[in-house]
């Protein structure tokens, strides 16, 4: 399928793609602090890129478990400096990870490509207008609540369902507003609103999202759902992060978000060598 991200069209589905995070940001559960400085932010989505990134993710606010929002301007004070010198030096690419319309039109003015919005277009109303009009991607996010209150017991009847049909209300709201569906991935949210319980049955069942015609992003990278497996803090959650990713890509995901871009990019292109049958330069 085809991905619209302004003015590129992304063929998805030859191989998985794999978005790096980068997040300018003094509070986020993994890697808060380590890239708030815009030059060693910059430097670090370069070596992203060098080491396979198909897609660099640039988020200005923390959207962990009980986060508190951030002012719009703060927001785009972290990000628009960053996207801005990354498109300078390179023609990866470029998401901002925002739901503020201020914050993610400011993104596209600096050279974002993609909006990755957690609310699904649910937090602000200014957000599918500016999509319509911009023609950037959208990754179109399942959540239950908001980041402050998400993973206060969150409860679903049906898991899959339940998120298949806000899938399908969203994405008519999409249409409605004149995004084509040409832009929009759909990411079940990993984390975001739900248990241990829900996370699993998402990724056991992630095959039945295809049925709404639109590719997969899953984001499991260091989410607690692998803590809570491993006990192990989420600097030590490489090897889970590695399976979640593998059992993604098997499940249909065609974007996997990640902050380990190198040995991602690795199990990437061995699960798309067993997956969908891609060749390898390696010998048999």
């Amino acid at each position: 399928m085809i991905w619209q991200c302004g003015g590129q069209r992304v063929l998805l589905g030859e191989r998985t793609l794999v978005m790096g995070i980068l997040n300018v940001t003094p509070d986020s559960f993994s890697d808060g602090g380590l890239y708030t400085d815009p030059g060693r932010a910059v430097e670090h989505a370069l070596e992203m890129v060098e080491a396979g990134a198909d897609i660099i993710d640039v988020g200005g606010e923390s959207t962990r478990p009980g986060a508190e929002p951030v002012p719009a301007e703060e927001e785009r004070r972290r990000v628009v400096p960053v996207i801005r010198a990354l498109r300078r030096q390179s023609d990866v690419l470029i998401s901002v990870d925002s739901y503020k319309a201020e914050v993610a039109r400011a993104a596209v003015e600096a050279g974002a490509d993609i909006v990755n919005d957690i609310s699904g277009l649910g937090f602000d109303e200014e957000m599918p207008q500016l999509l319509a009009t911009s023609g950037v991607g959208l990754v179109l996010m399942h959540i239950k609540g908001t980041p402050r209150t998400m993973q206060r017991n969150p409860v679903y009847r049906d898991v899959i369902g339940e998120i298949s049909g806000y899938f399908a209300e969203r994405l008519a709201k999409a249409e409605e507003a004149g995004i084509s569906r040409e832009q929009v991935v759909l990411d079940p949210g990993i984390g975001f609103g739900k248990q241990l319980v829900h996370n699993l049955e998402i990724l056991r069942r992630l095959k039945e999202f295809c049925r709404l015609g639109r590719p997969l992003l899953v984001g499991p990278s260091r989410k607690s759902f692998i803590g809570a497996i491993l006990d192990l803090p989420p600097g030590q959650r490489l090897e889970g992060t590695a399976a979640a990713v593998a059992l993604s890509i098997a499940g249909g995901a065609d974007v996997v978000r990640v902050h380990d871009v190198r040995e991602m990019v690795r199990v990437a292109r061995v699960a798309d060598a067993v997956v969908r049958g891609l060749s390898t330069t390696a010998g048999a």
